[in-house]
């Protein structure tokens, strides 16, 4: 027969409480830490995906100077992803063209220092019934966008106005990499290179991954864009696009660098500067007398 409860009896003391249990009385006023740092850091997160959309966990934790396995966790936890990267479809122009036979110069060459090589693409912005064209170059040392131009016809035109921008901060590249889109092939563009003594490079027909940097640009550079429509005169798209550029260039972590590209740029110079400094006061010290 179950015993009956005396609901006018005082409850137990805490005392008692921990006594039953066999636990201290102190742990029953304890409040576990870690659900409370979560949430700090829940919150740390959202703030940097409110400002970086498409940072992913790996980011977000440069960013926070956290592990990343505890920043994969919290998200887990709470539900927090990341936006999806968006594959932009190939243009549908160049299809069914003849293979060039330019070499990939890509593929055995090992880059050490800035300009050296620039890999170039360009994308399309669906706004208002027609397509907005975006040409840009990367300089593959620094990652920065060094040049870059908007038309609302892809020719190869808009494709020379980027690289003249590109040129005025990266002026004697060794070579200059792109697919096989029919600007590129256009002979105003390959002229142009040649006229600057500037080797082209090109990946194989149909092989997006050989121009893998620009491929990743474009992927998250749409997505952190936003929907081009959400922008009612082109002028407005246009500026969006500059800040865009100058954002991923100053302020949006590089997953291989660690840090914006332009920042990676300021550091490199800083130590070029530093080892020349070294270099020189070795060699113009004075000999060392010896005496006897």
């Amino acid at each position: 027969m179950a015993a009956k409860i005396n609901s006018h009896s005082p409850p137990e003391s805490k005392t008692e409480l921990a006594k039953k249990l066999g636990v201290s009385r102190a742990s029953l006023y304890y409040t576990p830490k870690l659900p409370q740092k979560d949430l700090q850091l829940k919150t740390a997160i959202e703030r940097v995906m409110a400002e970086h959309k498409a940072y992913g966990h790996r980011r977000i934790a440069t960013e926070l100077g956290v592990n990343k396995k505890r920043v994969s966790r919290v998200m887990k936890l709470f539900g927090l992803k990341a936006k999806r990267h968006r594959r932009h479809p190939k243009k549908p122009e160049d299809m069914g063209q003849k293979e060039l036979k330019i070499p990939n110069l890509l593929k055995d060459h090992v880059i050490s220092s800035p300009g050296e090589v620039l890999a170039s693409d360009f994308t399309y912005l669906p706004y208002q019934g027609r397509f907005v064209y975006l040409a840009t170059f990367e300089d593959l040392f620094t990652r920065e966008i060094v040049g870059w131009s908007v038309s609302l016809r892809h020719t190869a035109d808009f494709i020379v106005e980027a690289l003249e921008m590109a040129l005025s901060n990266c002026p004697h590249p060794k070579f200059i990499h792109s697919d096989q889109g029919s600007e590129y092939r256009s002979k105003k563009y390959r002229e142009f290179l040649q006229n600057q003594r500037i080797a082209i490079s090109m990946s194989a027909k149909s092989s997006p991954w050989q121009n893998g940097h620009q491929e990743s640009f474009y992927s998250e550079f749409k997505l952190e864009l936003g929907h081009p429509e959400a922008y009612p005169e082109l002028g407005e798209l246009i500026e969006a696009i500059a800040q865009q550029i100058h954002y991923y260039n100053y302020r949006r972590i590089h997953s291989a660098l660690k840090c914006p590209p332009a920042v990676f740029n300021q550091k490199n110079r800083l130590q070029a500067v530093t080892n020349y400094k070294l270099i020189h006061n070795l060699t113009t010290a004075s000999p060392v007398r010896m005496t006897v």
